[in-house]
């Protein structure tokens, strides 16, 4: 699996490009690439987000993990007992992509946004510290994560998320049917073709031409890979952006389909 990766992320820096936008010819992915990808957030949200991190990558706590999908390559799946701290340090969203994903949803979140897959909560505070007024739905499937992340949320004084403790199968659509259609969808936390075929499909029927569906780990085995390669393929998609660690799904009309992979 590891020298997978090592492949396609080369095969990424080779035919990856329009760092800064230049020579995209859509308007709409140029103004993503260019504006959005770029946009200043406040660095006291981004400091705080943070150091609750840190305070996690502290925490010597043993906690029973039920990981329901496939979790972190650097965390072996037959280990159940784990530490708060490794969780921490190896399954939560980048500062990098936490600060894209809070972007993404200041432009693209309202009137909701849905998570799937919590963890410690860090990609959830950055999407619900994004600026906007709207409510983040994240979904987790481990009782004992789903506490740390509620802990966590209390620290970050942030009353705006609503963690639903439950399988994707079975929290996910009484989320979507509870909403109007979502702007922005994050997901996370399974790694396996099927099911994550199974949530897009169920997204893209509630979503609306303004929403945008965010896949992490992307590349993350072959049958992922695969995945993605359906998405892209889906009927409802317009517009692609591949960054490597995450896909990025437009459903908007009027513009032609295509697939870029852009440097980020």
């Amino acid at each position: 699996m590891f020298f997978f990766r090592i492949k396609e992320y080369l095969r990424y820096m080779v035919f990856s490009g329009y760092r800064k936008g230049h020579g995209i010819h859509s308007p709409f992915v140029y103004d993503i690439v260019s504006r959005v990808f770029r946009n200043k957030i406040d660095k006291a949200v981004v400091s705080k987000i943070e150091s609750i991190r840190k305070e996690l990558v502290r925490d010597k706590r043993m906690i029973f993990v039920n990981d329901l999908g496939v979790g972190s390559l650097k965390v072996r799946q037959e280990e159940r007992s784990r530490r708060v701290s490794d969780i921490a340090r190896h399954s939560p969203v980048t500062r990098k992509y936490g600060i894209l994903l809070s972007n993404l949803a200041k432009e693209f979140g309202s009137p909701g946004i849905v998570e799937l897959g919590t963890s410690m909560g860090i990609s959830s505070m950055y999407l619900a510290f994004s600026g906007t007024d709207c409510t983040v739905n994240t979904i987790e499937g481990c009782k004992e994560t789903a506490g740390i992340a509620e802990e966590t949320f209390r620290k970050a004084g942030k009353s705006n998320i609503i963690l639903h403790c439950g399988s994707f199968e079975d929290c996910l659509p009484a989320v979507l049917d509870s909403t109007i259609a979502p702007g922005m969808v994050f997901i996370d936390g399974n790694h396996r073709k099927e099911p994550v075929l199974k949530y897009f499909e169920m997204i893209a029927q509630k979503s609306s031409v303004n929403t945008v569906v965010v896949i992490d780990d992307i590349y993350y085995s072959p049958e992922m890979k695969d995945a993605w390669q359906l998405i892209k393929d889906h009927g409802k998609v317009s517009v692609t952006i591949d960054i490597y660690r995450m896909g990025i799904v437009f459903f908007r009309k009027g513009i032609n389909t295509n697939h870029f992979i852009v440097r980020h």
